[in-house]
This record gives C-alpha cells, structure tokens and sequence, in this order.
C-alpha cells in the first residue's frame, strides 16, 4: 500500500496505476537480438505468389536467384551485427524445399514471459519452416522457452494467422494491429490477443492490382511500429472509420504517426522493424529500396526518433515478395544469464 494517501480506495487505484507501469517499464518495444534463416533454395515460390502481389518473375535460373539472396542475406546479417544487433543465424535445409525460409517472422514469434507461439501458414510448403532444431539453436544460445502456444492445427481448417506478418505488436501498450487477409483469419487473431493479453486492432488494408483493390497479404508491409513512432499506409485503408479508429490507437499511445504512400509500400517502405544496437542505440532497419522511396521530409521525420540502417534486398524483396523486416524474428525470450 502506497504511504502516500491515506484513503484506501485511492490507495487501491494508485497501487494498480503503480503496478501497470512497472509492467510497462518492463516491457519493451525493441529488442537487440533477432533470429535470421539462411536461404539454401530460394526462389520465387509459386504457391504464396497468388495472394502475395509483390513476387515477380526473374529472368534467371534459380541456383543464381539463391546465390544472389545469399549474398544479400549475408551482407544484411553482417551489417547488422556491425551495430550492435546480436543475429542468431540458423542455416535452412535443403531436402526440405523451403524457399521462402528467409521469412521467419511469419511462423514463430518469441516473447517476454517465455513463450514461443507457432502459427499455421497459408502455403503448404511454408509449414516445413517450422523446425524443432531452432527452437534447441535458442535454447542453447542461453534463451528460455517456458511454453510454446501452437495454432497450427488451425491449417486442417484452412484457418491461418502468419506470426508477426499478420501480426503488429505494440508489446509496450499490449496492443495488436492485424489487417485481415487470406493469411490472417480474424477469429484466430481474436484467441492469439486471449492468449497473449492483447487488445486486437482489426481492419483491412488494400493495394491496387490490375485496377483492383486487392487485400494486401501481410499488415508487416504496410505498417511498422516503433518505440515512439509508427510508419503506416493510410491510403491502403480504405474504409474511413477504420482509418480513423487506428490513428486514434497510435496516437493515444503517444505514437507519432508517418505516413507513406501505397507507392512507396510497393518499394518495401511500410516493411520495417526497430532494433536496438550498441549502448542502446535505435535503428530503424529497411531494405535499399524502401530507403530510396522515402521522400527528404520523411527521412528527417523519421530519423527525429531513430537512426535509419539500410541494405540491398533486390532479389529477395523480387522474388519473395517480402523484405527486412520479414527476415528478422524478434527474440524477447529471457535468458539464462544477463545481458
């Protein structure tokens, strides 16, 4: 009991007030350590390529197209770890035929408490990712899984929900965005925030194709969330009161709110993630392109927060229709020892 007030209900709110900030003090946003997958069979993968609107076709063989996505992951691992970033890097296997394995994000997600939750994927070949071997890499690299939350069974139902592709988590104000799609069912993003303690933030977002509004596949690539900030595509929502209802979420939370256009979505923008290097030290990582797609007012608005860290992701943002953000699953797990 606070020895502050003497009323006792004021004590009871106090002490509650007290108790949910330490929480959030806590909590964390941002992490300094990600786990990445090296591609040994990357390609354009023909069964995600027909809700994923930002794959194309490559006039190359596929040995090449791997070989390229090597390189580039090498290249972004190694910059990462230049500032700071401890990248846990677990090589894919290649009797497995995962091609899209250098997207992690989408079917595991590590949290705080200790759990591990793994997610049912839309591709069939997609469900192979989901390896036991990584889970003992983390063990042994000093994490503790405590419990892991599986929703895969949800597959037998043609039910999905792509781990933090389909998911945004405000991990500091316990809140969850999820643009709805053909990968990210609504019931089952309502029984993850259950699970988790979330409040859902449920809307669709959409991006033109052919003269259509289709859904977009993930919410990673249109939106981003930051300690302070958040990077989004208004213009993707199309429905007026949703828009509205998720401006009001972020800014409530103190989120400043930078917007980018569905053009710049289309060159990775909206596909990012904070990170945490040395003494502490943000940085907002992105691929080249989305970089490059940003206008001058944006890239001070953002660098008002953060530091932005940027790579060349040509041929995995091509081919895969995902970029750095979607390579890089974030490790909340405690550990055995402090950092």
């Amino acid at each position: 009991m606070s020895r502050y007030f003497c009323n006792g209900a004021i004590n009871v709110i106090f002490d509650s007030f007290i108790s949910k900030k330490k929480k959030q003090l806590k909590m964390q946003q941002i992490t300094d350590t990600i786990l990445m997958i090296r591609p040994v069979a990357f390609r354009l993968n023909e069964q995600t390529a027909v809700n994923n609107y930002f794959q194309e076709t490559m006039s190359i063989e596929n040995i090449e197209i791997n070989k390229k996505a090597q390189v580039e992951f090498d290249t972004f691992a190694e910059k990462l770890r230049s500032v700071g970033v401890q990248v846990i890097v677990e090589d894919d296997q290649l009797e497995l035929d995962t091609p899209d394995s250098i997207f992690p994000n989408n079917w595991v997600s590590f949290h705080a408490n200790g759990s591990v939750a793994l997610y049912p994927m839309f591709a069939e070949n997609r469900r192979r990712e989901r390896r036991e071997e990584t889970l003992i890499r983390l063990e042994k690299e000093g994490f503790v899984i405590k419990q892991i939350i599986d929703y895969t069974t949800a597959e037998e139902e043609k039910i999905f929900l792509e781990g933090t592709g389909s998911l945004l988590l405000d991990r500091v104000n316990k809140k969850a965005y999820c643009a709805l799609s053909p990968r990210a069912d609504e019931d089952l993003f309502i029984e993850f925030c259950e699970d988790f303690e979330y409040t859902p933030v449920v809307f669709s977002a959409f991006q033109t194709v052919n003269d259509k509004r289709e859904k977009i596949y993930h919410t990673n690539v249109m939106m981003c969330i930051g300690d302070t900030f958040a990077v989004v595509c208004l213009a993707s929502i199309d429905d007026k009161k949703q828009r509205k209802s998720l401006i009001n979420h972020l800014q409530d939370d103190g989120k400043k709110v930078i917007e980018i256009s569905e053009d710049q979505v289309n060159h990775f923008a909206g596909n990012m993630l904070q990170l945490k290097g040395v003494e502490e030290t943000s940085y907002l990582v992105m691929s080249q392109s989305a970089l490059k797609s940003l206008r001058p007012a944006q890239v001070k608005l953002i660098e008002s927060h953060t530091t932005i860290l940027s790579c060349p992701l040509d041929t995995i943002e091509s081919c895969g229709g995902g970029s750095a953000r979607c390579m890089m699953a974030e490790v909340f797990l405690p550990t055995t020892v402090s950092k």
